[in-house]
């Protein structure tokens, strides 16, 4: 079964998308205080997460601030910027993992070889005295645009970027005193310094290992699903809707502590490969066990999905035997789940309770032979259907062999992308701006306005002014508070460094939050660190006042690189890709029969997951973009059609599940499959020619700019048209429509059930029957929900044509129709 992470369903209204994609820290708790809802435990889970990681940072700032200020004066010499070594603590150490620090360590070595050793022959070459303010700023363009531009991690280029900024704006600063080689070699140190310290702050008092944490994890998840499954069969098996629906509240309640658990998995699973000796005994290296884990989350979704569509209970199917055949299946996944949880993940197959478990649910539901399903036995179909996908994704979950690739294949990537070279460009030309604009303010301070941009470097895409925003902010909260620190302890200096750990505990709840995220928190930090954890830079109110007048330039000239060079905004790309979403979407509608398989929809539907997810992004950043003289963007409108879109992917996923299952069926019942596949293909051809041309209006009546540009368009080349043409396309639109799917269902039941009844001449009759009963019911439930879904599309598309075009009557036929005749 192949991975892949579904959403909620799609019968009912998703709480908001915001909450489908948001992750929170790693949750390390008993499995009781896991599970529980009460928010007292999620509180103390947070405090304790956050507390580890702050004791952390502190251990590793204080070994750099005794380093550099009561180290041997050799030493103290040779780390000659420990403002750079506090800020490598800060990049590498927060919330991080033992894994995640060494990994750290040889990016930062990889960066100290991109950063430092051009710069040694740059500055061996030009001669630090013929330096000057232009030169300056053009060298660091040009060494941020060498590092910006090859593939290589965040992380890598933000150190590097540093360093260069450090190496040539230091340099000009001190002119002929500047030595060309021992200068970088300073610069080298004190990133050395503060990669050290992060080591030992993770090494101290017992090493933070991610692979602990994922096992952990791990178990807390299979735990919850066990308890989920519970109260989704106690719901399925209710005598009524009160029962069911408290029993379902109860299974969403744990779903959010499974989603964050899942998602704390995935996170901290590529930090265990990072993990050497002598910590390889806990195992598993080189695994991806919360992909493992994901074929537990998806049906698990899908028996929601299923319960929140059923008409009314008891379920139209339920009788005594299926339940007692339910209660036994739930006891062995259950004993499954305890198995994987009483051993270290990944799952080995070969750990399968029963050599036969691959056709133990089937077998179990032999009381679904005797019925002939109707539309109303749909979703307790899908959900008996979805229990089979479980039991197949425990007992065929992958083993645990070790990958085959290179375990330090990702942390020097040298290849070259030409995608990359717009946004190395805008890195190198706003860090050259920042740090010409602030030598010209203070040649004394002017590294300040280009250290921030070089530390923050995105490359992707980012909501600028939102990030520039709470970057300044961070940055104020952080140097008032280091003043204040001046203030309190300024007859005994040396207990500085103790008034940052309240200040560590704040930021790393602040690095959690909403309104700062980890942009905001880590300026913050720094902030502080610059002004408490070093001595004889000047007077503190001085140096605050020129950093945050540095700081300011520098983020200035970021925002007006990205307006200069990134004139499309997030709220057009939304509309560009929402278009673009609804084209990919009939790409699935297309390869959606038996005669292209499975394998070419699962290909058709990630690739409309990707561009779904790069819809979420786009809303996001446009969420959070000033409006200026732009209408505003229409958030919800957008968010409820990425959620229908979502809901898509997710039905689509389960329909190619289902016809994998019935080509694997297929070779048992050679002699008559041809004709079956012809029946079944007709109804799904149906359903094609029922929902495509209609998604084919919405991707064109989305990509329009507005109605007015359309009918001057019109006017223009003197064309009329036709409405009734629109209404022949948009088949959603029509009072028929919900007429017509029931009868393509009812068909597609019909043909099904003659597809059952011929199966008598091959080995297991029974089984193959209920097998066969499950996949088309799921099929056919998932038919009828992507119908529904085309409703809610239209809907959508209905209010945002209407929100960007406010004084214009919208008839979507008419629209519609104007299209068609423009274009065609």
């Amino acid at each position: 079964m192949n991975p892949f992470l579904t959403s909620l369903p799609p019968s009912y209204k998703y709480p908001s998308v915001s909450s489908r994609r948001s992750c929170t820290s790693p949750i390390s708790l008993p499995i009781k205080m896991a599970l529980s809802a009460d928010p007292s435990n999620r509180a103390w889970s947070i405090w304790r997460s956050c507390l580890g990681s702050a004791l952390r940072t502190a251990l590793a700032c204080t070994i750099v601030g005794c380093v550099t200020l009561y180290g041997p004066p050799p030493l103290r010499r040779l780390v000659a910027f420990p403002a750079f070594s506090y800020v490598t603590v800060i990049l590498i150490v927060t919330d991080a993992t033992l894994g995640d620090t060494v990994r750290g360590c040889w990016q930062a070595l990889y960066a100290s070889v991109q950063g430092v050793c051009p710069a040694i022959l740059s500055l061996w070459v030009i001669g630090p005295a013929r330096l000057s303010t232009s030169t300056t700023s053009l060298a660091v363009a040009i060494s941020a645009f060498a590092v910006a531009l090859p593939d290589s991690t965040q992380l890598c280029k933000r150190i590097a970027l540093g360093q260069i900024v450090i190496v040539y704006v230091v340099g000009y600063i001190r002119g002929a005193d500047t030595d060309a080689i021992m200068h970088p070699v300073h610069v080298a140190a004190s990133t050395v310094v503060g990669v050290l310290a992060c080591v030992l702050a993770l090494l101290l008092p017992y090493p933070r290992l991610a692979s602990y944490e994922v096992n952990q994890n791990c178990k807390l998840f299979l735990e919850n699903a066990s308890e989920r499954l519970k109260h989704f069969v106690r719901a399925f098996c209710a005598e009524d809707r009160i029962s069911a629906v408290a029993s379902v509240s109860q299974a969403k309640s744990l779903a959010v502590a499974g989603n964050e658990l899942l998602q704390s998995i995935k996170r901290k699973q590529e930090s265990m490969q990072w993990e050497i000796p002598p910590f390889r005994f806990l195992k598993p290296y080189c695994m991806k066990p919360g992909d493992i884990l994901q074929d537990t989350e998806i049906p698990l979704r899908g028996m929601d999905i299923a319960l929140n569509t059923i008409p009314s209970f008891p379920a139209p199917i339920l009788n005594q035997d299926l339940k007692d055949s339910l209660l036994k299946l739930e006891d062995r996944i259950d004993l499954t789940l305890r198995q994987i949880y009483n051993t270290s993940l990944p799952y080995d197959s070969s750990t399968a309770p029963e050599s036969n478990a691959h056709n133990s649910a089937t077998k179990s539901l032999q009381t679904l032979c005797s019925i002939s399903p109707t539309h109303k036995d749909l979703p307790s179909l899908f959900f008996l259907f979805c229990f089979k996908l479980l039991q197949n994704g425990l007992i065929d979950a992958p083993s645990s062999n070790p990958s085959k690739q290179g375990l330090w294949r990702n942390w020097v990537v040298m290849k070259l992308n030409t995608k990359r070279f717009m946004p190395a460009f805008k890195c190198s030309l706003s860090l050259g701006l920042a740090t010409l604009f602030g030598l010209i303010y203070s040649k004394k301070d002017g590294y300040w306005s280009g250290l921030p941009v070089a530390i923050s470097l995105s490359l992707s895409r980012e909501a600028t002014f939102k990030v520039t925003n709470i970057k300044t902010q961070g940055t104020v909260l952080g140097t008032v508070y280091g003043l204040l620190g001046c203030f309190l302890f300024e007859q005994i200096p040396k207990f500085r460094l103790l008034s940052l750990l309240p200040w560590f505990i704040l930021t790393s709840f602040l690095c959690r939050s909403r309104m700062y995220g980890p942009a905001g928190g880590i300026s913050a930090v720094i902030g502080a660190l610059l002004i408490l954890g070093r001595i004889n830079y000047g007077s503190p109110s001085e140096f605050a006042i020129a950093r945050i007048v540095e700081t300011f330039i520098g983020l200035s000239c970021t925002i007006i690189v990205e307006i200069l060079l990134q004139r499309t905004r997030a709220s057009t790309l939304a509309k560009v890709q929402l278009s673009e979403s609804f084209a990919t979407l009939n790409d699935c509608f297309a390869s959606m029969n038996f005669r292209k398989g499975k394998a070419e929809l699962e290909t058709k539907r990630k690739a409309m997951k990707v561009t779904v997810c790069d819809l979420g992004k786009f809303i996001r950043e446009a969420e959070v973009e000033p409006n200026f003289w732009f209408l505003p963007f229409h958030g919800d409108c957008y968010n409820k059609l990425s959620g229908s879109l979502l809901n898509v992917v997710d039905l689509l996923f389960f329909a190619s599940q289902a016809i994998g299952f019935l080509e694997q069926d297929s070779k048992k019942v050679n002699g008559f499959w041809k004709e079956v596949v012809e029946k079944i293909d007709c109804d799904l051809d149906g359903f094609k020619e029922l929902v495509s041309s209609s998604v084919k209006c919405f991707e064109e009546i989305t990509s329009i700019k507005s109605l007015i540009k359309l009918e001057e368009q019109l006017e223009k080349n003197e064309l009329s048209f036709d409405i009734e043409l629109g209404k022949s396309r948009i088949k959603v639109f029509s009072r028929s429509y919900e007429q017509e799917v029931e009868k393509l269902v009812t068909s597609f039941l019909h043909k099904s059930r003659e597809v059952v009844e011929k199966l008598h001449d091959v080995d297991d009759e029974r089984e193959h029957k209920i097998q066969m009963i499950l996949n088309l019911g799921a099929l056919a439930f998932c038919i009828t929900s992507l119908a529904k879904e085309m409703k809610e599309f239209e809907k959508g598309v209905r209010e945002l044509v209407q929100w960007e075009n406010p004084s214009s009557h919208v008839n979507l036929y008419e629209i519609s129709s104007k299209i068609h005749t423009l274009y065609s």
